[in-house]
């Protein structure tokens, strides 16, 4: 369980299952397991006004330096 952050203001945005290792390309919407405040939730906005990432259906696709993650990832 890993917790997507913004990386402009540090603000929670939502917390998602990866499973497997490399790098967070694109988070599956059924993975998500919390959603925190968003200010557009097509874009993935924060409140800040940083997009985090675009919503491509069933999928979200990440914005690679818009956001950090912490936790820890499910092999």
């Amino acid at each position: 369980m890993i917790t997507i952050k913004c990386a402009q203001c540090k603000r929670k945005i939502f917390k998602y299952k990866k499973i497997g290792k490399g790098r967070v390309l694109r988070c599956y919407k059924d993975r998500i397991v919390r959603y925190y405040p968003v200010r557009d939730r097509q874009n993935m906005q924060c409140l800040c006004g940083q997009i985090i990432g675009i919503d491509e259906g069933k999928w979200i696709k990440m914005k690679q330096n818009a956001f950090e993650y912490k936790g820890r990832i499910i092999k």
